[in-house]
């Protein structure tokens, strides 16, 4: 019985009501069953009222924000479930290259659960979707996305302490007649799909017997609307692959095929710097890309889209074989119904305050495209910044004194930062000086609302970035990892209405740069420090740091040999 009990002993640890250990006697051959019934085990008891301790989050989503949020988390705390209607992370920013086959499809997709098998296991994922937030009674109700005759119920709820709102976007049509039935988006890895296949059907057609050149000129009209990263990208991607791919194996039609592509705005890339946007224009006039700018989609439909030119006031319509719509995002309802429940009816995005929590709702966490922080003015705690920095009760400030708050500020406020960059101050201190710019020794209530009055008009939006979105997630598991040490030591600053100091530093944004592939290996980049470079290195600088960016080594090598594979043999054009 030695090996029997040495068995029981390795083996008691496992969760299950019973086990049976199946050993081979060396001596006689013979089979020996030992079975041993566990289900009042004292471990499994420890075990299961570990786990009923733990405090449960659910996070909503599967993006950019959730998986960071995700991998940085330390599980041993928290009970944690995932749902999601995709059970798979996608590198979008690299959606565009599949539209045209640079890169496969599953080439940057991760399967969640090869993420949270790294947790040991203790993340659980549901494959479904969220259909209603209940923050009343901290429940989510969900629906499995699964269609099929499957026996059982499709619906569940789930209980939470904590909740985790990452359930991403949506596209905005802005209400355009015809968006929603006619054109193409490019938000998800199905969206690239259909587009990659809407292309080649595209040319099939053109080239289909008795057609009019007229006919086949439509046919072969790619219209893109929206001039923004997403949108332009995809119109590089697209006359790389019509010129370098597809008119060898459609040479009759090859000079007919047209990209057009419309922006609302004077500029493409309006959010670059202007240097950015002065050379895409110029590349893609060299390229034979048409940029119309001051133009807004007022309606399409199977055939035409019809558009308003700003300067002139003429409606013109343009004939068309695709449409792909790129013109920004909104909120999904499910978000927007739990936005009515808490007081944010009113408001077009989610607000959350400067720690990611939803403002109106204990608990519950929102990150990524689905939420945008309200970032709290200066203006509004002015009286009790003062009282708090005028220690004598004086009625006036001196400059010692408001230096003794001046980090809790800069930290608590980040608009007075900037305003400090925009006005070229060295100090916060010359905010005090007085309008001739000399300093003053000391301020009043009045004066000291007067220097800071135009701090506030520095307050900007974050962008729907996977930038944002993955360092919120990265914040967000910190703050969880440091719950119960925040409770004795806070690391935030102090309340000026109140007392103490916050738990946890704010959420700060630290821009990292932004690409934007021109087509041609080419690009252009805006990066830290207000620096542009633009042309071919920019490109292999792109390709090094999307490759380096990959959630798992089996995406990068995966998209490195796609990048491989298309400069040697070109890209795919096979309807599959």
């Amino acid at each position: 019985m030695t090996i029997v009990s040495y068995l029981n002993r390795a083996f008691n640890g496992f969760s299950s009501s019973s086990k049976l250990l199946l050993v081979f006697s060396l001596s006689g051959g013979g089979l020996l069953a030992y079975s041993e019934s566990q289900s009042n085990s004292p471990s499994n008891n420890v075990e299961h009222e570990r786990l009923s301790n733990k405090k449960k989050v659910v996070v909503l989503g599967t993006g950019w924000a959730s998986t960071s949020f995700l991998k940085d988390l330390d599980i041993s705390r928290y009970d944690v479930q995932v749902v999601s209607p995709r059970n798979y992370f996608a590198f979008t920013p690299l959606l565009p290259s599949v539209t045209c086959g640079t890169v496969e499809a599953r080439s940057i997709v991760e399967p969640i659960r090869n993420i949270i098998k790294k947790k040991d296991g203790e993340i659980q994922f549901w494959e479904a979707e969220c259909t209603k937030i209940d923050a009343a009674n901290k429940k989510v109700f969900c629906r499995s996305v699964i269609e099929s005759s499957l026996v059982g119920k499709k619906e569940f709820a789930l209980d939470y302490d904590y909740l985790v709102v990452a359930t991403g976007a949506e596209v905005n049509t802005f209400n355009t007649p015809g968006v929603m039935e006619y054109c193409h988006f490019l938000k998800e890895v199905e969206d690239a799909q259909k587009i990659r296949r809407s292309v080649l059907d595209c040319f099939e057609k053109a080239i289909l017997p008795d057609l009019t050149d007229e006919e086949r000129r439509i046919s072969l009209h790619f219209v893109i609307v929206g001039g923004g990263p997403t949108g332009v990208e995809f119109a590089a991607e697209l006359h790389d692959f019509v010129h370098e791919d597809i008119v060898k194996l459609y040479p009759m039609v090859k000079d007919l095929v047209k990209i057009t592509l419309i922006q609302s705005g004077d500029h493409i890339l309006n959010t670059y710097d202007s240097r950015i946007s002065s050379f895409a224009e110029q590349k893609f006039a060299r390229d034979g890309i048409h940029v119309n700018t001051g133009c807004r989609v007022l309606g399409v439909s199977n055939k035409e889209v019809n558009v308003k030119v700003k300067s002139t006031g003429e409606n013109v319509s343009m004939p068309h074989g695709m449409v792909v719509w790129s013109t920004g995002v909104s909120t999904r309802p499910v978000v927007k119904d739990f936005m009515d429940q808490i007081g944010q009816g009113k408001r077009k995005v989610l607000a959350t305050d400067e720690w990611l929590r939803v403002k109106g709702c204990e608990n519950v966490y929102a990150v990524g495209d689905c939420a945008t922080i309200d970032q709290r003015k200066i203006m509004e705690d002015i009286g009790a910044i003062f009282n708090a920095a005028d220690k004598d009760k004086s009625g006036t400030l001196t400059v010692e004194e408001f230096q003794e708050i001046i980090d809790d500020i800069l930290i608590r406020y980040p608009q007075v930062g900037l305003h400090l960059q925009s006005k070229h101050l060295l100090s916060v201190t010359d905010l005090l000086n007085d309008p001739e710019g000399n300093a003053r020794k000391e301020i009043d209530i009045e004066g000291f609302k007067s220097a800071l009055s135009q701090v506030d008009s520095q307050m900007k939006s974050l962008p729907a970035t996977a930038q944002v979105a993955a360092q919120q997630g990265t914040y967000l598991s910190s703050c969880f990892n440091k719950r119960e040490l925040a409770n004795f030591i806070p690391e935030g600053p102090r309340r000026f209405k109140g007392t103490g100091r916050h738990d946890f530093l704010p959420f700060r944004y630290k821009h990292l740069g932004s690409f934007a592939p021109l087509g041609g290996e080419q690009a252009a980049a805006e990066l830290p420090g207000d620096w542009v470079s633009v042309g071919r290195s920019t490109q292999w600088l792109w390709y090094s740091i999307y490759a380096s960016k990959q959630v798992s080594w089996r995406t990068r090598v995966l998209v490195v040999s796609d990048w491989t594979r298309r400069f040697i043999f070109g890209r795919d054009s096979s309807r599959i």
